[in-house]
């Protein structure tokens, strides 16, 4: 009982502190783009000064210039902002270790997919997270990065890549987690790696009265870009886990393609607005295509959906007898599953009044889309999946 009860505040706190570190990072990574979008040259700035913005918040003005490379001195004071992100990406590594890699037979591994051992999950999602980082960063240090359409492209058609081979090696829920802990590496990766060494070396040439490379400034600029682009994106991902028709349905890696697009498509429209550029209005046509096509993906149902015929009409008594063999273990009021001693968010399907009770959600998680059980650990049949979706169908 006291290893389920703290492995489950585990994951609370870990999840709070991993949200509340992100709003910070993505809060701050958005308003420093929009800020530099936003700058205005004039005449009467300090030597050196590309722009400045006057804002208004809380009742104050606010007066800010930025310096193209750097300013002639090093100033008195100097805020960094580096935390939010390693916090963001430290607490969200340590509650994929609690709740994807100690809980792989769950939450990581599919059988019906691939056959592994928890062990192998674990390590096939470690090293392909650090691989794919690798991947990136050499591309960006060979010079491909300069090419900015070309390198967005092929970054997208590798994440799409990705995505498929993970769909068919991990869980549906487990892929959606490891593209966006790939992608939430990688920008956590741009600021340690090469923005915050940049930055630092920027004030080591200043304390020391040397000209800054201009260099510097101008490659974690473009990390920085990159960071904003990616942003919507991973958000997506890794909110997914609560909404098994995207993650446990037929066509799982064709939405994160989608999603994969719309995202930069979307910050695209704010970023040209803050730069005061004509608002590309084109975008939200094509965010509506993109949530439509995902709409009508996620109705596909599971990747073993049988389509023919069954043996006979669905009644209640054949679903009772579905759920109480593949579900009640978990799903009473006293669990005989290992490791679980209340039922998952307090849902019993250990008697008909429950199952009745329940069945739309039973729908959505084990007949439309193949979420429960996780994993699939107890072997629930593309047969017994149809015939809860045309129980639940001819019930309402």
């Amino acid at each position: 009982m006291w290893g389920s009860v703290i492995s489950e505040w585990t994951s609370l706190l870990l999840r709070w502190l991993h949200v509340v570190a992100a709003i910070a990072w993505i809060g701050s990574s958005f308003y420093f783009i929009a800020l530099d979008l936003s700058l205005r040259p004039k005449s009467d700035l300090p030597d050196g000064v590309q722009g400045e913005a006057w804002q208004v918040h809380g009742g104050g003005f606010y007066r800010i210039m930025k310096y193209l490379v750097a300013p002639s001195q090093m100033p008195d004071e100097l805020t960094w902002f580096k935390w939010e992100a390693y916090t963001t990406w430290l607490s969200g590594f340590a509650l994929m270790v609690v709740v994807y890699y100690l809980e792989a037979d769950l939450f990581l591994v599919d059988k019906a997919i691939l056959d592994l051992t928890p062990f192998q999950a674990g390590l096939f999602s470690f090293f392909s997270l650090a691989l794919a980082w690798l991947l990136y960063e050499a591309a960006c240090r060979s010079g491909l990065a300069q090419r900015e359409l070309p390198f967005a492209i092929g970054g997208y058609l590798f994440l799409v890549a990705l995505t498929y081979a993970f769909t068919h090696v991990l869980s549906g829920r487990g892929a959606f987690n490891q593209i966006g802990a790939i992608i939430g590496t990688i920008m956590v990766a741009n600021v340690f790696a090469l923005i915050i060494p940049n930055q630092k070396k920027i004030v080591a040439s200043l304390i020391a009265g040397q000209a800054p490379d201009p260099k510097l400034g101008k490659a974690s600029k473009e990390r920085s870009v990159h960071n904003n682009y990616l942003t919507l994106p991973v958000v997506v991902l890794m909110i997914s886990n609560h909404y098994p028709l995207l993650y446990a349905t037929r066509f799982n890696w064709i939405i994160v393609a989608i999603i994969l697009a719309l995202g930069p498509v979307i910050r695209h429209f704010f970023n040209a607005r803050h730069a005061g550029r004509k608002s590309p209005w084109w975008v939200w046509g094509v965010a509506a295509i993109g949530v439509i096509a995902i709409l009508f993906l996620s109705a596909a149902g599971p990747r073993d959906v049988k389509t023919g015929a069954l043996p006979a009409q669905p009644t209640l008594a054949n679903v009772e007898e579905i759920v109480m063999s593949r579900c009640s273990m978990c799903h009473a009021a006293e669990p005989v599953w290992a490791g679980i001693v209340t039922a998952p968010k307090g849902i019993l399907l250990d008697a008909p009044e429950h199952i009745h009770r329940n069945i739309r959600l039973i729908g959505r998680v084990a007949a439309w889309s193949n979420a429960m059980p996780p994993g699939n650990v107890t072997e629930m049949t593309s047969e017994e999946r149809a015939m809860l979706a045309a129980y639940v169908e001819q019930a309402h």
